[in-house]
């Protein structure tokens, strides 16, 4: 057998590690192939981990194919045979591979991917059971389709492919690590803090703290950047940056109430850097004495203009913004270097009264130490200047418009971490060794000789600033915020600097906002946003978020008080980083195996201190806003999960939930069962849940937030078909328990027959102690008409659970469970009404195209008319059916199923424990009656007792239900259960049982064993006899629970148990119809004989 592998493994360098030899076998005749078979043993190469030079293959060729091969790996091309060597998509490549054409297809991307992707069509490889299967043979197999299904692929495929290309044809933009990441990262970073701040926190601080002041800033950023990039290299990702990261990794909850936040915060954030900008503006207004009416106004107008113009760059297209902010960093580029160059610029005497004397040790020296000054302290010394080391995220918000996401997102945000550190801590420290902390700005407070100096660095180079100790000044790095513009070579530069920094900024936020927004949109987790996830262009631009942003940035740079809301914005920003964090460590602890992040340089510990980190930050800025923080983000989580979004994003909150669950279960099976912890844990068989709903709805009321409950369904049939249909329904089967609120899970299996699949799941069902101890069924009404088998077969399931040692409840109401006709009514009654609408919207169309004059209108209403006839017909037709079937099935019937689901009223549950058995008798209604349904039913209870002993028999049961504890409202001693039944109702059993009897006596005894052979199941004389008493008992029991109970919300009842192999199955069903007959709600209860009650503490 030949083995080629695929191209991508072996013709792309990147990931040829080692080098793995292919033998090929030689085809040159058949004859060859047969002597070889048998002889030597094949012989195996070893896979060399070694790296060559070139990591080249070597390959073993066919005759007269070296050529070949080497011209395509020379030239990368197809040959005149069209024959690609590596081709995975021709029948030559599987004859070649395999040695025959099969439907078995190789590894391929294409299989792996989401159904939208964006990158590449999913294919839909072929399902196991085409391969298990053997192939039709009246289904003509061509080869080229063959090939097809191998390779995944179809007509609808190819079409998708089509569209693909003309949709790549317009031109997505799309942007590599440098513009998309690392350039808008770096502008958002440095910020106006770099120009008008940095200065008087190195004066405040001096040079060591500010350091650590940046450098604890950077701690923050720089971990988040890490978790960052473990996220992102773990999958692709997609539009919506922060949000959809932690969405993904935590789930809508968290991903939901963090999204509209970040959102908001970006938006406002727009407001905060054009209002800087704007005074900025103002300021030189001012200077010029050249203001428009005053300097508020003239901010709201000038703030105004810009958002107007911010907002046309980017409604322009991403490729307009990313050349924008190219632009502005080569402004901001230079306005830095600026300042360095300024540094080293000798300097004159304006500026040596300003503070500035170039780099002087001693005034290094000087400012090194701290310095704090009107009540600022480290801590908010370092708020103020934290905001400066945000904007980590600005590459990551645009997700959606980068070529490679999960490459471009960590290399771009850590070195634009790395380079934006580098550059605040070179600012400091270079404006902390150039500039006093204190000057006048007076050209004559000079040293005079013989003056004493302060042992100031300034006194030291001739100027006395001393009296800045008394009186304010104006100058220094502790009072001139304009100090990066004084020190720098040409002035203006600076100011084009901060102007860069706040318009990026502000673009950026311009831009993230509305991806953002429209991503969380997009997922519908807040049903009324969805307006806001429509796209538009060949970008899928969100306009109508960009709208909002304007607006939403408009309304705070006109009313709101920015320094009350800029506290709150930094918080937001920090709940995200810290949110980021946490997901690291989320998806690292829940240990799932889809947690495969490229990225290895993480820790999640280190991602758990990075998010504690980021808490305890947002308190440290402002406690206040801290606090209002984590409220909205509490709002918002509690309504998304009440809202319950229907997303499955595998989120690591999801694999903890398994993790949490499995290791309870096993911590579960360390514990010893004791019988004050006994619940009861229920199989039911039910079948599909929907179909016998009273029979889980009664079951689910006594197991609900307080044990197991499974619905069960046995399939039953040719395998092939019935294990089609069970795997087919599994998830909407129990889709439908979660949807109508029921704590049960569903099972099924596939058996020869009900009695062996029910077999099946007595054993195997539930999972370490949570297994079931309790079967519940519905009794067999149609047990008379049934086959010998079915009897039999269901009989053997009470036999079965006995054997087990499992309970037993066997439930009856009078209108029976199954309600499939009913269902199957209102499915036809659906689609009618479906046709009936659709109908419909077609005449709202043609009524709506109906507006042309002459014979064309004419002809128009014509057909309208028909189409409304035709309506007619139709709805006649519908309302004619309609009430045919409500006349056709029973309406009681459907109001039997829904019984147990509406409270009961005041009544009774009657309780006739007749045998011991362990308590389960008495367990289950006192479980009823602290039910929310059933708690106004007082439960009554019914004995069996001697005539002279009934006070005896009533306090000594009173004496036990005290002790276990359970209120009772009555205690009744029946002493007549013993006695005959009266003739007519024994009658009626006779004749109930007389179809199944033999009457063995009245046959010579070569035809009694012949028919008993032929008819094993039949009730012999001898069996009636021999248990007369006990059937006189059933007749009996009927009779007093007809006296007694007739009027009772719902009776549990001793369930009497046939001995297996002597009592026969006809006789037994006989004994439930008769002791059920005519009754409300029964539940016939059997315990297994073992202790679920007990008065012990």
């Amino acid at each position: 057998m030949s083995m080629n592998n695929p191209p991508n493994v072996f013709l792309d360098p990147s990931t040829n590690r080692f080098q793995v030899h292919v033998i090929n076998e030689s085809h040159d005749n058949s004859e060859t192939s047969q002597e070889d078979v048998g002889s030597d043993p094949p012989h195996y190469e070893e896979t060399s981990f070694t790296d060559e030079a070139h990591n080249r293959l070597r390959i073993s060729y066919r005759p007269g194919k070296r050529e070949l091969y080497d011209n395509f790996l020379q030239n990368g091309e197809k040959t005149e045979a069209s024959l690609h060597p590596y081709d995975t998509h021709t029948k030559m490549y599987y004859l070649q591979t395999f040695g025959h054409n099969t439907v078995d297809p190789v590894p391929k991307i294409d299989y792996y991917r989401n159904t939208g992707s964006i990158s590449g069509n999913k294919l839909s490889r072929p399902s196991l059971l085409e391969i298990h299967e053997q192939l039709a043979k009246n289904i003509a197999v061509s080869t080229g389709s063959v090939e097809r299904v191998a390779n995944g692929e179809s007509t609808t495929g190819d079409e998708t492919a089509v569209s693909k290309e003309e949709e790549n044809k317009t031109g997505f933009v799309k942007f590599g690590w440098v513009k998309g990441v690392l350039v808008r990262c770096m502008l958002n970073i440095w910020g106006v803090m770099l120009f008008i701040r940095l200065s008087w926190i190195v004066g405040q601080a001096g040079i060591g703290l500010g350091i650590i002041v940046i450098g604890l800033s950077v701690v923050v950023t720089t971990l988040t950047g890490i978790s960052m990039s473990a996220i992102c290299t773990n999958g692709v990702v997609r539009g919506g940056g922060a949000y959809y990261l932690i969405s993904r990794s935590l789930g809508p909850e968290f991903g939901g109430s963090i999204g509209l936040i970040f959102a908001f915060a970006n938006a406002v954030a727009v407001a905060m850097y054009v209002v800087g900008f704007a005074e900025t503006v103002v300021e030189l207004l001012k200077d010029s004495d050249t203001l428009m009416v005053d300097e508020s106004n003239d901010i709201r107008i000038i703030g105004t203009i810009t958002v107007v113009c911010l907002l046309g760059i980017s409604v322009a297209g991403m490729e307009w913004e990313a050349k924008a902010q190219v632009i502005l960093l080569v402004v901001l580029l230079v306005a830095i270097a600026n300042f360095f160059i300024g540094t080293v610029i000798p300097t004159n005497n304006e500026k040596k009264a300003r503070g500035f004397f170039n780099y002087q040790a001693s005034i290094f020296a000087e400012n090194f130490g701290p310095d704090f000054r009107g009540g600022e302290g480290f801590f908010s010394v370092f708020a103020i200047f934290f905001p400066a080391a945000t904007g980590i995220l600005a590459g990551a918000n645009i997700s959606g418009d980068l070529k490679d996401p999960q490459g471009a997102i960590p290399k771009g945000t850590m070195l634009a971490i790395l380079i934006t550190t580098v550059a605040y801590i070179g600012v400091a420290i270079c404006a902390a060794s150039c500039v006093v902390r204190d000057a006048t700005g007076n050209i004559n407070d000079t040293v005079v000789p013989g003056m004493s100096c302060n042992g100031s660095s300034a006194c030291s180079l001739g100027y006395d600033f001393s009296r800045c100790a008394s009186q304010p000044c104006d100058y220094g790095l502790m009072n001139n915020f304009q100090v990066m513009s004084m020190v720098s070579g040409f002035g203006p530069l600076i100011t084009a600097g901060i102007f860069s920094a706040t318009l990026s900024s502000a673009l950026a936020s311009l831009v993230s906002a509305p991806k953002v927004f429209q991503a969380l949109c997009k997922d519908n987790i807040y049903k009324g946003l969805h307006f806001f996830a429509k796209g538009y262009g060949k970008n899928n631009e969100p306009i109508r978020g960009y709208v909002l942003t304007f607006v939403i940035a408009m309304a705070f740079i006109l009313i709101a008080e920015l320094n009350t809301i800029a506290p709150i914005i930094s918080n937001f920003f920090l709940a995200s980083y810290a949110l980021i964090n946490f997901s690291c460590f989320h998806a690292s602890y829940a240990k799932s195996p889809g947690w495969r992040p490229a990225f290895r340089y993480y820790n999640m510990w280190v991602s758990l201190f990075g998010a504690l980190l980021c808490c305890g930050v947002m308190f440290v800025i402002n406690w206040w806003a801290a606090l209002i923080t984590y409220a909205i983000e509490l709002f918002l989580y509690i309504y998304v999960t009440y809202k319950k979004p229907e997303v499955n994003w595998g989120s690591s909150t999801q694999a903890l939930y398994y993790i949490n669950a499995l290791d309870s279960a096993l911590a579960l099976t360390t514990v010893e069962d004791h019988v004050k912890n006994f619940r009861p844990q229920c199989i039911a068989l039910t079948g599909a849940p929907m179909i016998r709903p009273a029979l889980l709805d009664i079951t689910h009321t006594f197991t609900k937030n307080n044990g197991l409950c499974i619905c069960c369904e046995v399939y039953t049939g040719p395998r092939k078909l019935c294990v089609k249909e069970m795997n087919s329904g599994m998830a909407k089967k129990q889709a439908w328990l979660t949807k109508n609120k029921r704590k049960a899970f569903y099972a099924a299996v596939a058996a020869d027959s009900f009695r062996e699949g029910v077999k099946s799941l007595l054993q195997a069902s539930g999972l370490g102690r949570m297994k079931p101890n309790t079967l519940v069924i519905g009794f067999k009404k149609d047990w008379r008409n049934a086959t010998a088998t079915q009897v039999e077969n269901y009989v053997g399931v009470i036999h079965d659970a006995f054997d087990f040692e499992l309970g037993m409840i066997i439930v009856r109401i009078s209108q029976g469970f199954d309600i499939s006709q009913v269902l199957q009514v209102q499915e036809e009654l659906e689609k009618l009404e479906q046709e009936r609408l659709a109908l419909e919207a077609t005449i709202k169309e043609n009524d709506f195209e109906e507006g042309k004059s002459g014979i064309c209108g004419f002809f128009k209403k014509a057909s309208t008319l028909n189409i409304s006839k035709h309506e007619t017909k139709k709805e006649s037709t519908i309302n004619t059916i309609q009430s045919t079937h409500v006349g056709e099935f029973n309406q009681k019937l459907l109001e039997a199923s829904t019984q147990f689901k509406k409270k009961q009223g005041k009544g009774t549950i009657d309780i006739w424990w007749l045998f011991d058995d362990g308590g389960l008798t008495i367990l289950i209604p006192y479980i009823l009656t602290i039910r929310k349904k059933w708690k106004n039913c007082k439960l009554r209870i019914f004995t069996g007792g001697k005539v002279n002993r009934i006070e005896e028999e009533k306090l000594v049961m009173a004496s036990l239900l005290s002790k276990f504890r359970i209120k009772f409202a009555d205690i009744n001693i029946i002493c007549d259960i013993n006695i005959k039944p009266n003739k007519e109702s024994w009658k009626f059993f006779e004749e109930m049982i007389e179809p199944y009897r033999l009457h063995e006596s009245c046959k010579d005894i070569t035809t009694a064993e012949k028919l008993k052979r032929e008819t094993p199941w039949k009730i012999t004389d001898a069996e009636l006899e021999a248990f007369r008493e006990k059937s006189y008992r059933q007749v009996r029991l009927n009779e007093l629970l007809q006296e007694h109970s007739r009027a009772a919300n719902l009776i549990v009842l001793s369930l009497p148990v046939a001995r297996k192999g002597v009592v026969s199955d006809y006789l037994y069903m006989a004994w439930l119809e008769i002791l059920s007959k005519n009754l409300p709600p029964i539940l016939m209860v059997r315990g297994n004989h073992k202790n679920v009650l007990t008065f012990y503490s």
